[in-house]
């Protein structure tokens, strides 16, 4: 059986006002246009995950809210993990294990540099210098269960970014 995981990292935010914390941080405009596009992209190659993963940093979860509503998953299908604020490869992967369940398809909105990392080290390939904001990263991997999630397994990996014009 083959399940596949969604990487992406919040989109663009605002820097932090004066005595604002950086969990806070709202999207800017960009970001607010950049995420529903990147979601209409993922649409339209039939990516729809079973559950979303988030920090619950304001950026994070309000770019898998976009996305979730673009793609027409529901609201309840949303889980937010503290564990995934700032979190390194390591934790990300442990999220997955731990909260993935029967979903054939886990997407995943974290923070770089842990997210880019992430991707390098589930990768069995393309190599990421960096994911952009709102960059999306996806992979395919021949698991049964979320729990054998590995390093440098994946079958097959796709990368896709606001920017890319591809």
């Amino acid at each position: 059986m083959t399940r596949r995981l969604t990487l992406v990292r919040h989109a663009k935010a605002d820097t932090a006002l004066p005595g604002q914390q950086d969990w806070d941080r709202v999207l800017d405009r960009r970001g607010q246009l950049d995420a529903p596009e990147m979601a209409r992209r993922l649409r339209s190659r039939k990516l729809k995950p079973d559950l979303i993963l988030s920090s619950p940093a304001v950026r994070a979860l309000s770019t898998a809210s976009i996305m979730a509503r673009e793609l027409k998953v529901h609201a309840d299908r949303i889980a937010q993990d503290e564990r995934l604020y700032l979190a390194d490869p390591k934790r990300i992967v442990e999220v997955v294990r731990e909260l993935g369940g029967d979903a054939q398809h886990v997407m995943v909105f974290a923070h770089n540099p842990g997210i880019t990392d992430c991707a390098n080290k589930l990768s069995a390939g393309e190599h990421i210098d960096t994911l952009p904001t709102c960059g999306v990263f996806t992979a395919r991997f021949a698991v049964d269960d979320w729990s054998q999630l590995d390093w440098a397994s994946s079958l097959e990996t796709e990368f896709d970014y606001p920017r890319n014009l591809a």
